[in-house]
Formats: structure tokens, sequence, C-alpha cells
């Protein structure tokens, strides 16, 4: 009997060692073009997300506000500035999530904004080729955030829904920091570069990050070398999207900042 147990509990530490994804995994669900092309309806479930990360970005279905995912915590910044907390069955069309361990901490220093924060992480980790998530904790002189309308069918393309998105300044503000840097080769599935987002430490106030200048923080690196993709198997909008166009200029006036 003792024998059986051992055996019964060994292959359910197996089997759940297989289902956690390893280490420096990079896990999204769609892309960023389906994105682009106006493919909103979410496929995979915030429970879902976060059995493959505690920290992240991304949106909601019918791309409803901005996803923060920050400890294990799913965030909602939606079009009214606000900041609410969805139901884990609430399922996301994009988002990007790891589980973080970062290997480096740096200061940041006062007066830093969007450009220095690029240069300052490319000489801290200048391996353009693996994915970085990043984690910048402190007080913003100023941050200015966006956020999205939710969407109803049929769905126009991104570029036109933030043509008129609500755009959201905050002055004199402690908060967080999380995003991503892509390698330029992920062009079209994510963002290449940075794509940051940020909430602050009320989980009052957030958003998709356009511009900001910190008054001191510290910033966390953890650097990532595994990638996993998941794609929308049953929505038929995703399967008649053309995504062989070149989108760059749609997501460079997406992320326009």
């Amino acid at each position: 009997m003792k024998r059986m147990y051992a055996v019964i509990v060994g292959v359910w530490f197996l089997l759940s060692a297989c289902a956690a994804p390893p280490q420096n995994t990079v896990y999204q669900a769609s892309t960023i073009d389906a994105l682009l092309a106006g493919v909103y309806d979410g496929d995979t479930s915030c429970r879902s997300l976060l059995q493959q990360g505690d920290f992240g970005i991304g949106t909601f279905d019918g791309l409803d506000g901005e996803m923060v995912v920050l400890d294990g915590q799913i965030f909602q910044v939606r079009a009214d500035g606000q900041v609410y907390r969805p139901s884990h069955d609430t399922k996301t069309p994009f988002a990007t999530v790891c589980h973080f361990n970062p290997e480096v901490t740096l200061p940041v220093a006062a007066g830093t904004d969007f450009e220095a924060i690029e240069d300052m992480l490319n000489e801290a980790a200048p391996n353009q080729n693996l994915f970085y998530a990043i984690k910048i904790k402190g007080h913003f002189r100023s941050m200015k955030t966006r956020s999205v309308p939710s969407q109803q069918k049929p769905y126009p393309p991104l570029r036109e829904v933030t043509k008129n998105q609500p755009e959201f300044t905050m002055d004199d503000i402690s908060g967080t920091i999380i995003g991503f840097r892509c390698p330029a080769y992920v062009k079209g599935i994510n963002v290449p570069g940075y794509h940051l987002h940020f909430i602050s430490s009320d989980r009052s106030k957030g958003g998709h990050i356009l511009s900001f200048e910190i008054a001191h923080g510290q910033c966390e690196l953890d650097a990532l070398n595994q990638y996993a993709l998941t794609l929308p198997v049953n929505s038929p909008e995703f399967a008649g999207t053309d995504l062989t166009r070149d989108r760059s200029q749609e997501l460079q006036d997406v992320e326009r900042r």
C-alpha cells in the first residue's frame, strides 16, 4: 500500500512539473499583427494566463483596456482611467507573460525618461537577440499613459481605435513599470523593442506608457531565452485575417510616443 502511494505521488509530481512552463520562458497569446488587424475576441482565459506567468502585459476581450500582470495578479486599466480586477474567466486576445526572476538590478537616476531608460537597458543588456522582462519600481515626476475603449463588432483596426484613445497624465506618483524588450526578429508576432505598461502603487491608475520622467527608482531585468506562442484555434476571425501584410507602420502609429 505504501509503495502504491509513493508511485501515485511520484506520477502526480511528474505531471505537475510537465504542466508548468520552463524557467526563462516568454509565453504569448496570439500575435500583435492579429491585434492590429482587429482580432479582439479573447481566446485565452486569465486563469490560463496566470498558469504561464506572474508578470506581464496585454489587453482584454473586445479590447477592453490595458492589462498589467504583477506579482501573480491581473489588473485591468479601462478607458475611464480606473483600475479593475477582472474575473479569472475573462479572456485575452493578446498577452505576454513570464515567471519573473530577475538576474540584474540597477539604480535609476533622477530625470531618467523613456529614451534614457532604453539607452541604459541596452547597455546593461547588450544581447539584442534575447527577450528581457523589465520591472522598474519607483517614484515618477510625470507619467503619461493611455488605454483603449472596449469595441463592438464589426471591429475596426487598432490604428483607428487609438486615434481617439483616452490619455492620462499623472504627476508625482509612485508605481511600477512592467514590460518587455523583444528582439527585432519577432516583427509581426510581438512588439520589437520596448513595450511598457504602468500601474500606480495604490493600484488606482495605470495604462500603456507613452512617456515618463523618474524621480528615483530601481530597475530589475530578467533575461528570457525560451519562447512559447499559443494561437487561437477556433476563431474564424483569426483564420480569415491576412497576416502576410507588413503592419510595421500601423504598429508605429499605435505605439506612438
